[in-house]
């Protein structure tokens, strides 16, 4: 069976049409636009009506024309990168190019049976996209915090014996009186930079309310140590449960599942450092929460200590075990939100 392949640029999309061997039968460059679009999909008709479409990027760059291709009727794949960086080390082509990312992202679309479909533009899109915007404003303040710190230790020696932090409201009022009557260029610049602190917490908080409204009642609240924005990160991240084959494929992209390390009479497994980072530092948060204030939790790490495991091994094996619960709570969450519907 012919596949497609397509790498994905904000300005282009290299597309290589390949056979069921994986070699390269054309390939052509279009335009990231709608004209583009519509290019491509009349080529795809022309050459292969019946490929497979593998798209790299398919949630930013090739967002748009992932869902013209499904719309003009083409069954279309996300692949990821790790999986078509691998495949470009294959190819035997010379340094990296755009034909051969495609090519590889075409071979790879040929050879694994369950990668996932595009991502729709749904519910847990929605909850992806407050998260990240209030992770964006987060490190904003942060920046802002750090500087108006630097401006305080210059213009109010010792102001730290007053003010704990720059955190709490109340401590950014006293600064506020602090700054006041100061003169100069400098203490302009703090107060500006303390409004602006204040404006960006504001924002970051109205989205957490947000947030809550959307996942507060979901499924994985019910978790002990999964709190709004946890939930919010593992709903955001995951999308539609249904995507995964099984809870083992859930951990697998999460980066929680242990991988193979055996070599002749050595048996091993050894620490997955690859997956969705943000899902793994999701269920990280969680076991955290809980080996230290839920029992159950705390019980499970001391076996596992008493089986001779470190305390980074026994956090290991939680982990594993949460994302089998969280893959769960997912998939229920989405039942309930299509019985809703």
């Amino acid at each position: 069976m012919r596949t497609i392949g397509i790498d994905t640029h904000k300005a282009s999309l290299a597309a290589c049409l390949v056979d069921g061997l994986g070699q390269a039968l054309e390939e052509r460059t279009f335009g990231n636009d709608p004209a583009g679009h519509a290019a491509l999909l009349a080529w795809a008709g022309a050459v292969a009506p019946e490929a497979l479409v593998g798209i790299e990027g398919s949630a930013t760059f090739g967002a748009a024309a992932g869902r013209y291709l499904e719309a003009g009727g083409r069954s279309v794949r996300e692949v990821p990168p790790q999986l078509s960086c691998r495949e470009r080390r294959r190819t035997r082509r010379a340094g990296k190019s755009d034909a051969g990312d495609a090519l590889a992202i075409a071979r790879v679309t040929a050879r694994e049976p369950h990668l996932p479909p595009l991502r729709p533009a749904d519910r847990t899109r929605q909850i992806a996209l407050l998260v990240e915007a209030r992770d964006d404003l987060v490190v904003e303040a942060t920046r802002v915090r750090n500087r108006l710190h630097a401006d305080l230790v210059v213009l109010v020696p010792g102001y730290e014996g007053t003010v704990a932090n720059l955190v709490a409201e109340r401590n950014r009022r006293a600064v506020g009186r602090l700054l006041r009557g100061w003169r100069g260029i400098q203490a302009e610049l703090a107060r500006d930079r303390l409004r602006r602190l204040g404006h960006l917490v504001a924002e970051a908080r109205a989205l957490e309310d947000r947030l809550e409204r959307l996942v507060g009642d979901h499924p994985l609240r019910s978790l002990p140590g999964c709190g709004t924005l946890v939930a919010a990160k593992l709903i955001g991240e995951t999308g539609d449960p249904s995507r995964f084959r099984s809870a083992d494929a859930f951990a697998m992209l999460a980066g929680v599942a242990p991988i193979p390390a055996s070599s002749g009479q050595t048996r091993r497994m050894r620490l997955n450092r690859g997956g969705n980072r943000q899902l793994n530092r999701a269920l990280h948060s969680i076991a955290l929460a809980q080996a230290w204030h839920h029992a159950p939790a705390r019980e499970y790490i001391a076996r596992r200590r008493a089986e001779g495991k470190t305390w980074r091994e026994a956090m290991r094996a939680l982990k594993r075990h949460l994302a089998r619960v969280v893959f769960r709570l997912l998939c229920l969450g989405a039942q309930e939100a299509t019985l809703a519907a």
